[in-house]
């Protein structure tokens, strides 16, 4: 493979190519792996001894990736960095990850381009944060680079009225600001030096606001000389939430509701799209970014089997072309691509803007004074007079077309090669002659010669495919692009702090998650059961929540529930460490994030294939809350618990479709024996009874969702503000029900035990961790308002910095 370097810039666009002092030092690769069976290539950039071209201007740079395709040397732009400000020795925190289905040949010319940012508001390459891409692998066909960028991707929306032009100029305005807060936090998180540990009293600072809060394992191991040995595992941490921007208005739950209900019904100058349709434009995006150089390659590669004349490896070429172009063209199926196309017509210079006509009056012209100066809805948009509404579906059509004529052809090519192959076997003389009647009869039929260039009848096919195929490409990225252009022209400010709210809280739950995924991991290896249950079904993460729907402590479950619910963008991977690193990877979007987990050799070998082969393996999480404090006590009189309620009715669908999959999935012998050991379908039953009773305080709620989730080999979380003392009271309580129920614990010793756990166990050390002292810090009123089994013993409570 070779890497090449130049510093040619694009016509028509204001990048000045960065120059060099050192030509044989300008791009290094700092790191490039190889992941073994995997036909992968990672890498990262970095540059050096970079000059800036004005001596009192500071260099901004930025890398684009592109790949010239073997057989016919093609360039396709694959991606770009992020920008680098600055510096004279950049290194790009954006890798460059080819993934498992893009083929990497030895033919294969990768080519880097270095650009000095002259102007970043208008006329460079700056990601939009709701979608910055983290390049590394992925193996799914869905972990592409999926990625939208302002300018490229905006820029190249063309000329626009000066209406959109100028919303244009503003969301890159700000989404430079967000890019600039993004990479202060993480140069400040990068000073952060010793313990990563984030106690309970750093819980408000700005710094850390991206790390989880008093991240804990609790671990109860239990031997006994008449049961078998063992290990409980909770993991304890602070509620995800945005401490430092406060809840004053609120949290996630409730703000994102807010802005979609003002975004829905305020008129502003901007195009109303739903979530689900701007979720949809950015999957159609993601989609046209990974299959397009894919489908290219696939051709090239049907070109060579065509130029080898080989009949199988035609038909194996064909089959993935074929595969790729049918999903190619599944994916602008959806009328918002039309819709799309329609809206951005309309808002180009001169465009004329006019109502469609209502019912009543659909067959009378529309008239000039129906006119409408601006675009607010999305089913309000206006109809252009000059606008052919059919010419998407045509441009459209022509890629499944000449798919069909490529089929076609290499159908008649091979059928003609068998039968000439036929003839010639057939009609073997002495001294390989051939008869000819025969041979005057197949050629008189084929108008053919016995050979013929295959390559010279389907190169013109694979043509006309990527010109059809770069038509609907160019179309549709504009007016997918107009459509994410819409979600930042309302309310910026408002929407990319929301983003920013977002982000906080999921990175926080994140860490959680994959701290737990990676002890269940471990704890459970020699589990043939567990993992086959984590290949097959997946895992199912409960969390329990211990906060009141009470002034502050609402937007906390706001933020929680939210984040939570994010989670089930993540996906697991477990790969083989090549190395003593073995600290996990994330790679992805906000959309789809994949974990890599790395095991040592000896163990990956144990791995069920599945595993090894790079499958992805899904989480379930859940959230059932319960409030137990005084303030919940306030809330159950003269406040509000529908939040709570709503939250936990939610869940409980979300656990019994968990259920479901699993008891469709797993083998039927397992599933007969499960059902012996375990009455799940019991335990549910009261769960959702529980949740039904509307009961104050109703601690059964929490009981019997851990243990629902720990007979289906789940991972458990508890959660309260700090993790610290209402958390401590929970996973003590649990521990000695578990030795109780499970471990034959007479009940004259439960509460000596539970005592004991709080009052000399690992808790109060953690008190001790996160406030320098060991109390909790309950007061008297605090505890009036706790169920009874949540009361710490005597001498064990007092003031202290919660």
């Amino acid at each position: 493979m070779e890497i090449k370097e130049e510093g040619t810039s694009e016509e028509g666009q204001h990048f000045l190519p960065a120059s060099h002092a050192n030509d044989s030092e300008d791009i290094q690769f700092t790191s490039i792996q190889k992941i073994p069976n995997e036909p992968q290539l990672e890498f990262i950039l970095a540059c050096k001894d970079l000059v800036a071209p004005v001596s009192d201007r500071k260099l901004n740079t930025v890398v684009q990736i592109s790949v010239i395709h073997p057989v016919e040397r093609t360039l396709t732009r694959y991606s770009s960095t992020e920008i680098v400000e600055g510096t004279k020795d950049p290194l790009f925190l954006t890798g460059v990850t080819f993934p498992s289905e893009y083929p990497i040949y030895e033919e294969t010319r990768i080519k880097l381009t270095v650009y000095d940012v002259k102007d970043k508001s208008h006329d460079t390459v700056v990601m939009l944060l709701r979608d910055t891409e983290k390049r590394a692998y992925q193996p799914s066909p869905s972990s592409t680079c999926d990625k939208v960028m302002v300018n490229q991707e905006i820029k190249e929306l063309g000329d626009l009225s000066p209406h959109w032009d100028n919303l244009r100029k503003n969301v890159l305005t700000h989404c430079d600001q967000m890019v600039t807060m993004y990479q202060d936090i993480l140069t400040e998180l990068t000073k952060e030096t010793g313990s990563s540990f984030k106690s309970s009293s750093s819980k408000g600072e700005k710094t850390l606001e991206f790390v989880p809060i008093n991240l804990h394992l609790q671990r109860m191991q239990v031997h006994s000389p008449h049961l078998k040995d063992a290990l409980y595992d909770v993991i304890t941490v602070g509620a995800p939430a945005a401490h430092f921007q406060g809840f004053k208005n609120g949290g996630l739950r409730k703000l994102l509701h807010r802005f979609e209900t003002e975004r829905r019904n305020t008129g502003y100058q901007f195009i109303y799209y739903s979530p689900e349709n701007t979720a949809k434009a950015k999957e159609v995006l993601s989609s046209i970014d990974q299959l397009q150089p894919l489908i290219a390659t696939h051709a090239d590669l049907l070109l060579t089997s065509a130029s080898q004349h080989s009949p199988d490896s035609l038909k194996s070429s064909l089959k993935l072309l074929s595969e790729k172009t049918e999903l190619f063209v599944h994916a602008f199926k959806d009328q918002l691509v039309r819709s799309a196309l329609l809206a951005l017509y309309t808002a180009r210079p001169g465009g004329i803007l006019k109502k469609p006509p209502s019912p009543k009056d659909s067959t009378e012209e529309t008239s000039p004074q129906k006119e409408t100066p601006q675009l607010r809805r999305q089913d309000s948009i206006p109809h252009h007079s000059d606008y052919d509404e059919e010419e998407w579906d045509r441009v459209w059509a022509n890629v499944g077309k000449s798919l069909n004529c490529i089929i076609a052809t290499v159908d008649k090519l091979i059928e003609r090669a068998s039968r000439n192959e036929e003839g010639a076997e057939g009609g073997g003389r002495k001294g390989g002659e051939t008869d000819p009647t025969l041979e005057d009869s197949t050629t008189s039929h084929t108008k053919v010669p016995v050979t013929e260039d295959w390559y010279e009848q389907l190169h013109p096919l694979i043509l006309t495919l990527k010109e059809c195929m770069g038509e609907v490409v160019s179309r549709a990225k504009q007016s997918l692009t107009f459509v994410l252009l819409q979600e930042l022209a309302y309310s910026l400010p408002q929407c990319l702090m929301l983003t920013l709210r977002r982000d906080i809280v999921f990175s926080q739950a994140l860490a959680g998650l994959v701290c737990g995924f990676i002890i269940k991991l471990h704890t459970s290896l020699h589990d043939p059961d567990f993992l086959q249950q984590l290949h097959t079904v997946g895992l199912i993460v409960q969390y329990e929540g211990l906060l009141s729907t009470y002034s502050d402590e609402i937007g906390m479950l706001e933020d929680m529930a939210v984040g939570i619910s994010d989670l089930r963008k993540v996906a697991f991977k477990i790969t083989e460490a090549t190395s003593n690193d073995v600290l996990p990877i994330l790679t992805g979007r906000r959309e789809h994030y994949v974990v890599e987990v790395k095991l040592p050799a000896t163990e990956f070998e144990s791995l069920p294939l599945q595993i090894k082969e790079g499958q992805l393996l899904h989480v379930f999480p859940v959230l059932f809350n319960v409030g137990i404090n005084e303030q919940q006590t306030l809330a159950d009189r003269f406040g509000d618990v529908s939040l709570q309620e709503s939250i936990n009715q939610e869940n409980f669908q979300l656990v019994q479709e968990y259920f479901s999959l699993f008891m469709e999935k797993m083998p039927p012998d397992y599933i007969s024996h499960f059902q012996e050991q375990n009455d799940l379908k019991g335990l549910l039953d009261k769960l959702h009874q529980n949740i039904q009773a509307k009961k104050r305080k109703n601690v059964e709620i929490m009981w019997l969702a851990a243990t629902i989730c720990r007979k289906l080999n789940g991972i458990r979380f508890t959660c309260c503000k700090s993790a610290k003392d209402r958390t401590s009271m929970s996973v003590t309580l649990e521990q000695c029900s578990i030795l109780r129920d499970e471990h034959q614990l007479h009940k004259d010793f439960f509460v000596r035990a539970l005592d004991c756990m709080r009052r000399e166990g690992c808790r109060i050390e953690n008190v001790l961790k996160n406030v320098k002292c060991r109390r909790y810090a309950f007061n008297m009123l605090q505890l009036m308002a706790f169920p009874k089994c949540y009361r710490p013993p005597e001498g064990t409570y007092g003031k202290a910095d919660t």
